[in-house]
C-alpha cells in the first residue's frame, strides 16, 4: 500500500522565486479555499524575472521531455470555473529533454511585459496573472507548478474632472438638488458635496448615501449583473426643512475599491455609483443613483 501511495507522489519539488521578490510590495489575495496569501505587486511594462528550482525527491530521478515557464494573464468566469481565457501568453523553454538527478536552478526573464488589465477578484469573475512551470513527461504525467502575482496600473489625474450637479424630485412633494465636487475620484480620495432641500412636503425620516459596485459579466442575453453595497453613510437623521443644506464628506480609503473597469477583453465591466436614499415616515424609499469613475493614482502623487 505504501508503495502505491509513493507511486502517485510527484517526482520532484518545484519552487519559483522572483529576483526582487523580497523588496517588492506584497498584496493580500484570497484563494479559492478562503485562505489569504501574499503575492508580489507589479505593473505593466515591468520585467518579470527570477529563478526556478527543481529538486528530485530523495532517490528519484526525473526523466522529462523539456521544461518550460509560461507567463499567463487569465480571465475565469465562476459559472465556467476551471475554464480560463488567456489574454496574455508568453513562454520560455528553459531545458531540453533529459534527466534531472539533483537540484537544478533555471533563471528566467520576461522583459517589459504588457499587462494591460489589473488583477481583479469579483463576485462572478476573476482576472489573474500567473507563472506556470511545466516539467513535460509522457506516460508519467507532466508536473506543473503555479505562482501568482498581482498587477496594478496607475494613471495620472484626469485633465478634466467636472462636478456632478442634479435636481431630482417628486412633483409637488419633494424637490432636492445634490452636488458632488467631482465625477472622477482616486481610490484614496474624499467625496465632498452638498444636498439642498428646495421643497419638502413629505416627512423625511433619514437620508443615506451608499457606494455601490456593479459587476457585469457576459454579453447580450447572457449578461449577468451583480450589485454590491460597499458602504453606507447616514447623512441626516430627522426631518429636513425647505432651504436646508446637508454637507457630504465621505472618505474612500477604508473601503475595498478597485478602479472602474470598462469592458475588459469583452468579458466583464465594473462600475461604481453613489446612491442617495431618502426614507419617509411610512418607510417608503426614494433614491437617485449617479455613476462615478474610480481610478488608481500612484501613491507618491497623493497629496
Amino acid at each position: 500500500m505504501n508503495y502505491l501511495l509513493g507511486a502517485f507522489k510527484p517526482a520532484c519539488n518545484i519552487s519559483i522565486t522572483f529576483t526582487d521578490g523580497k523588496n517588492r510590495k506584497q498584496v493580500p489575495i484570497k484563494k479559492d479555499n478562503g485562505q489569504i496569501v501574499m503575492n508580489p505587486l507589479f505593473q505593466s511594462q515591468e520585467t518579470i524575472a527570477g529563478k526556478i528550482n527543481i529538486e528530485p525527491y530523495q532517490g528519484k530521478k526525473v526523466e522529462h521531455n523539456g521544461v518550460k515557464v509560461e507567463l499567463l494573464g487569465q480571465i475565469e468566469m465562476y459559472h465556467d470555473r476551471g475554464n480560463f481565457y488567456d489574454f496574455t501568453s508568453l513562454v520560455r523553454e528553459i531545458d531540453v529533454p533529459g534527466e534531472i538527478y539533483e537540484r537544478k536552478t533555471y533563471p528566467f526573464e520576461f522583459s517589459s511585459v504588457e499587462m494591460p488589465y489589473e488583477t481583479f477578484n469579483g463576485v462572478n469573475v476573476r482576472l489573474r496573472y500567473v507563472l506556470k512551470v511545466t516539467v513535460t513527461r509522457g506516460y508519467a504525467g507532466s508536473i506543473v507548478e503555479y505562482q501568482d502575482f498581482v498587477v496594478r496600473n496607475y494613471v495620472p489625474p484626469p485633465p478634466i474632472n467636472n462636478s456632478i450637479k442634479m435636481e431630482v424630485g417628486i412633483e409637488d412633494c419633494l424637490h432636492i438638488e445634490f452636488e458632488y465636487n467631482k465625477s472622477k475620484y482616486h481610490l484614496k480620495d474624499v467625496i465632498l458635496g452638498k444636498i439642498y432641500f428646495l421643497l419638502v412636503r413629505i416627512k423625511i425620516k433619514n437620508m443615506d448615501l451608499e457606494i455601490r459596485r456593479r459587476e457585469s459579466t457576459g454579453a447580450g442575453a447572457n449578461t449577468h449583473v451583480e450589485t454590491e453595497t460597499l458602504a453606507k453613510f447616514e447623512l441626516m437623521d430627522g426631518a429636513p426643512v425647505r432651504g436646508e443644506s446637508i454637507p457630504v464628506r465621505v472618505f474612500l480609503t477604508p473601503y475595498d475599491l478597485t478602479p472602474t473597469h470598462h469592458n475588459i477583453n469583452n468579458k466583464f465591466s465594473v462600475k461604481y455609483y453613489l446612491n442617495l436614499v431618502l426614507v419617509d415616515e411610512e418607510d417608503r424609499r426614494y433614491f437617485k443613483q449617479q455613476e462615478i469613475t474610480l481610478y488608481r493614482l500612484k501613491e507618491e502623487t497623493l497629496s
